[in-house]
């Protein structure tokens, strides 16, 4: 796909969490297309050939988190983007869902948004500027079908109110917060889903007006827009990129 050209990212500090692999991965690789110098914070890296800073941090330790942002500081500056792509899916019924399992997709997906969100924006507001890009997701709008996921759907809906609130605090301060909603998207994790059970594409594909799955490539587009001077009037803003799933 034709990669827009945001002139004003060039040599950005971008910071991206969940940035191994995916929906993160693939946005990385654009900003550096871009011209972006771009710290990932991950547990492990995937692209051993990405040209960019890696240090391994768990969202879910606020204290590694606040002590991750002190060191991207120190070593390279304030961030003028940070994008939010760490999460995880856990599939039970409700009455199924294990404790466990609840609190670990919550913790990261909901969070440990937050905590990247304080921490890196703390630093943004001194600086007195900056956009945040929080990866929510469809299910925080609707409830997915066939499979069940309760944790993730209320720990999107959750970052997409996160994302909500501190646009309406930070506004006035100069920092944008902003958050992407993607459909089903053809990353890897997917693709092994899909390998086990098949059948869940072909009813993905039947409810989205679209007739497929979306690209890691196609939510990128829409990170980097809301990262950009493009997206300059945009804050609290939920950007739903879904091949049209929800409009049915």
């Amino acid at each position: 796909m034709t990669s827009a050209n945001y002139r004003d990212l060039a040599g950005k500090l971008v910071v991206i969490t969940g940035g191994g692999r995916g929906i993160g991965l693939a946005t990385a690789r654009r900003f550096l297309e871009q011209g972006c110098r771009v710290v990932v914070l991950d547990l492990e890296m995937t692209d051993t050939d990405l040209d960019a800073v890696f240090l391994r941090v768990d969202v879910t330790d606020a204290g590694a988190v606040e002590s991750a942002a002190s060191d991207v500081v120190a070593r390279f500056g304030t961030p003028d983007v940070v994008l939010n792509a760490a999460g995880i899916v856990r599939s039970a019924s409700a009455e199924d869902m294990s404790a466990a399992d609840w609190r670990q997709v919550v913790d990261i997906d909901l969070s440990g948004t937050f905590f990247v969100c304080q921490a890196f924006g703390r630093r943004m507001l001194e600086a007195g500027r900056g956009a945040i890009v929080n990866i929510a997701s469809m299910s925080g709008t609707v409830s997915n079908f066939p499979q069940k996921q309760v944790s993730y759907n209320a720990a999107k809906a959750g970052v997409v109110h996160l994302t909500k609130t501190l646009a309406g605090e930070w506004a006035d301060r100069g920092v944008r917060v902003n958050s992407v909603s993607p459909g089903y998207i053809a990353t890897d994790l997917t693709a092994a889903l899909l390998e086990r059970e098949p059948e869940l594409g072909v009813i993905w594909r039947e409810r989205t007006p679209m007739g497929r799955l979306g690209t890691p490539d196609e939510v990128a587009s829409v990170i980097l827009f809301l990262a950009s001077d493009a997206s300059s009037l945009m804050t609290g803003s939920d950007v739903i990129a879904d091949g049209g799933y929800t409009v049915w």
